[in-house]
């Protein structure tokens, strides 16, 4: 029956006559559409926020590394369409899960977006759909969580549709195009598996099936993990060698020329962004149903999550020694509010909770950041909201105490920032190459 069913499958990808829908339009789902619209598939996407959908169907990006051109291609060629009515789900082949899993208040998985959107789907399942999820989530979400769910009106998985896993391995603002970067794909039999790593095959590059759907849910959250508790280690060693006086950055690129058993991590002011740090701490809970503690996870997120407060406090010594100042009331330039160089993300950036703490020390702080003009809509910083990003000129510059910089984009002038500052602190090293290296602190 297997064989009979993925001939079946073959053919029809062959034919691309497959709609695939793609469901949670954002810095995944949107890349993950244009790839099977590349490959020659119809493709519908889905979301609940109609601005998106607007922009969309008017030819525009909102994402800024994701250009309008593509956009506009896809809308044009009439095999790309963008909806927030999920009924049109009943006309799509293969449904792609791309929504946000967050953490709660109490760092606990969050799947409340994952759940909201299988019972939509299970409302206009039918026999022959494949149904993917690509949401990060603890290992056994797919088979637990979600299959139950799609199996209520008495359809079977393997049976009478397909289910498995692919975690999404995009990476923001990279030249590497996603459908380059190899897919693990995962189903919750046999069947759905070979069924899957079928239709992946029909657009990437490289597919590389897995055991089952817990096993690739593993893979994306060991790749996380193994970043977090990296960072982590370094922002541990940047602390140790500056109390002794050595830069970590210097220590780190003699360090990786090293051709074998070293892979270079770099310190920050904090982790952002939707995976690292929130997808550890999905394993480290999952974990504690088999009385298993995950003591590198904890002790990884306790480190990164202190950094944004030993920034505060690194600026506060400067301003100190400097100036004989106090953070309350110093006027605080934050250079960067991205979570990584070059993109748009705010997502879980390390720059929103510097600002908080900021602001509760009582300092004025603006930001400056090229790629975002105003800041966006966040589930936890609401009261930013407002803030617009300030010019980047002589006058304005050396209008504040201080400058923090965050977020270490190309496209800032450093000289022009240090030449005009009367402190500049750096959590990047991105001022290396400054001449002028008097005002400049490393954090």
């Amino acid at each position: 029956m297997e064989r009979d069913v993925a001939t079946r499958w073959e053919q029809k990808l062959a034919a691309k006559s497959l709609r695939v829908g793609v469901i949670g339009l954002g810095y995944v789902g949107l890349p993950l559409v244009h790839v099977f619209w590349q490959a020659g598939f119809p493709v519908t996407g889905f979301d609940i926020d109609p601005e998106k959908i607007a922009k969309l169907k008017a030819g525009e990006s909102y994402i800024r590394h994701f250009l309008h051109q593509r956009v506009g291609a896809m809308v044009q060629s009439g095999r790309f369409a963008a909806t927030d009515h999920f009924s049109e789900l009943k006309y799509v082949d293969a449904i792609l899960i791309c929504v946000p899993t967050p953490l709660t208040a109490t760092r606990e998985p969050d799947l409340r977006f994952v759940i909201n959107t299988v019972e939509e789907i299970a409302k206009h399942l039918r026999e022959g759909m494949l149904v993917v999820l690509e949401s990060t989530t603890w290992p056994g979400t797919t088979a637990e969580v979600v299959q139950p769910i799609l199996e209520r009106k008495g359809l079977k998985a393997g049976r009478d549709f397909w289910l498995a896993f692919s975690p999404e391995r995009e990476d923001p603002g990279s030249a590497i195009e996603t459908r380059t970067i190899p897919k693990i794909v995962g189903g919750v039999d046999e069947v759905s598996n070979t069924i899957a790593t079928k239709f992946y095959e029909a657009a990437f590059s490289k597919v590389f099936p897995v055991r089952d759907a817990a096993t690739a849910e593993a893979v994306k959250i060991t790749e996380n993990i193994f970043r977090a508790v990296n960072i982590a280690l370094v922002n541990e060693l940047k602390i140790a060698y500056s109390c002794m006086g050595i830069n970590v950055w210097d220590v780190i690129d003699a360090a990786k020329t090293k051709p074998f058993g070293f892979m270079p991590f770099y310190p920050g002011p904090g982790l952002g962004g939707h995976c690292i740090p929130i997808d550890p701490f999905y394993l480290s809970w999952r974990a504690k149903a088999f009385e298993v503690e995950t003591r590198f996870i904890e002790l990884a997120g306790e480190i990164n999550r202190t950094m944004p407060r030993l920034v505060v406090q690194a600026l506060q010594d400067a301003l100190s020694k400097r100036f004989a100042r106090a953070l309350k009331d110093s006027s605080i330039l934050v250079c960067g509010l991205a979570y990584k160089k070059n993109i748009d993300d705010l997502r879980e950036s390390p720059a929103l909770r510097i600002i908080e703490i900021l602001r509760s020390f009582g300092a004025k702080v603006s930001y400056y950041d090229p790629h975002i003009p105003e800041m966006k809509p966040t589930r936890e910083y609401g009261a930013l909201l407002g803030m617009r990003s300030v010019a980047f000129d002589a006058d304005t510059i050396a209008s504040f105490d201080a400058a923090l910089i965050v977020t270490d984009h190309d496209a800032v002038d450093y000289e022009t920032l240090v030449a005009h500052s009367r402190l500049v602190v750096d959590t990047r090293n991105v001022t290396k190459l400054v001449s002028d290296r008097s005002k400049i602190v490393l954090a």
